[in-house]
């Protein structure tokens, strides 16, 4: 948003952003769309597909764009170090992904050819390798991070690996499996919160509270930050006086 306010041409229709960045290769086609900047009358071309490819677990780059507006000095954040990531608070929401005995052996994978890797079993197993290690490489990541600085609290992690392979398939759009999918999510809600045991790098249950007391203690601490912030802020002090 910061960088499109600056750069016009990066001001892209929401629709847009939505297909393109949900365009999954070999499932939906690439997307191609133009934005004029009305100032310069300069045209921009966009070629993009899924923004899964370069980050399928987006939780760094929130990250990363937090803290380049913590440098830059934006008056939306009060003033704390860069790096400070104790001070951050991150909720990820995962899509989802098979139970682990239905994951591929290597006895199979051997055998696959070019044919293999792209079909086998109804879905693909390059993409789903590359897709699903690059995330838990990012939760293991900020779990770490965060975890050394005492503040694993204000991380939390979504996900449930214990999908069906109907479940989890990109491309299975019917009515039975979509309410199968708001079931799984109600279920999600219930469960214990996870968080990646650092030895063994494995997510386990944690017995201090659920996904959905999570979520509402999330919601409690953002809107006392809201709160506060009105409070300290000029235009804040002053509505509240009418």
């Amino acid at each position: 948003m910061d960088q499109a306010k600056k750069n016009h041409s990066l001001d892209a229709l929401l629709s847009d952003i939505c297909i393109a960045t949900s365009a999954a290769p070999t499932y939906l086609p690439a997307h191609y769309f133009e934005t004029k900047d009305e100032q310069t009358g300069e045209v921009r071309e966009f070629n993009l597909i899924d923004g899964g490819v370069a980050a399928n677990n987006p939780a760094l780059i929130a990250i990363s764009e937090v803290t380049k507006e913590i440098v830059k000095g934006s008056p939306d954040f009060f003033p704390i170090k860069p790096m400070d990531y104790g001070r951050f608070l991150l909720i990820s929401l995962g899509t989802g992904s098979p139970k682990a005995q239905e994951k591929y052996k290597a006895t199979e994978a051997a055998k696959w050819g070019l044919l293999g890797w792209l079909t086998s079993g109804g879905s693909t197993p390059v993409i789903d390798a590359f897709s699903h290690a690059s995330a838990d490489m990012v939760d293991l990541h900020i779990s770490v991070v965060l975890q050394a600085l005492h503040s694993e609290n204000n991380y939390l992690r979504i996900q449930d690996d214990t999908l069906s392979r109907e479940e989890c398939s990109v491309d299975i759009a019917t009515k039975t499996n979509l309410e199968d999918l708001v079931k799984v999510g109600e279920r999600l809600l219930k469960k214990p919160v996870s968080r990646v045991n650092l030895e063994s790098g494995l997510s386990e249950p944690s017995v201090k509270e659920t996904n959905e007391e999570a979520l509402a203690r999330f919601a409690k601490i953002l809107s006392q930050e809201k709160q506060l912030r009105r409070a300290r802020s000029p235009h804040g002090k002053q509505s509240c006086k009418f």
